[in-house]
């Protein structure tokens, strides 16, 4: 089963994706905000994608307070986790946010808050997890 980590900090949105992806996507699902856990648990190659929230208000990492495009970078910037798919997800969607928000970061997809298909949000999550090698 694929295992998909959630980064966001408000923890109605982290259930709510949560609940969809394991209901309709088939997912298992971890959660957390905290950096430090982010990148031991992509490191130690135990999730399939990353669902990473942009705005991200109390993480911090060596001290620094950093955002999801920040996490994104430093992940994709790692030898171990560069080929990891991340999705941003956020709720600041302005026009030309969803390209700059890509390119600064690296990350795979978007999607934008608030999930209002929740197929949708299943399907593209799906489609950029990784093929099984048989």
């Amino acid at each position: 089963m694929k295992t998909v980590l959630i980064v966001e900090d408000d923890l109605i949105n982290a259930r709510v994706f949560s609940k969809i992806l394991t209901k309709r996507g088939g997912l298992e699902v971890k959660h957390t905000e905290n950096v430090d856990e982010v990148m031991q648990i992509a490191q130690a190659g135990e999730v399939d994608i990353i669902l990473m929230d942009v705005s991200l208000s109390r993480s911090v990492y060596l001290g620094k307070s950093v955002d999801g495009i920040k996490i994104t970078q430093m992940l994709k910037s790692d030898p171990h986790t560069a080929t990891l798919p991340i999705i941003l997800v956020t709720a600041h969607a302005m026009e030309g946010d969803r390209e700059n928000f890509l390119k600064q970061s690296g990350a795979d997809g978007y999607i934008s808050k608030p999930v209002i298909d929740h197929q949708q949000f299943v399907d593209q999550i799906l489609a950029l997890l990784p093929k099984d090698d048989h």
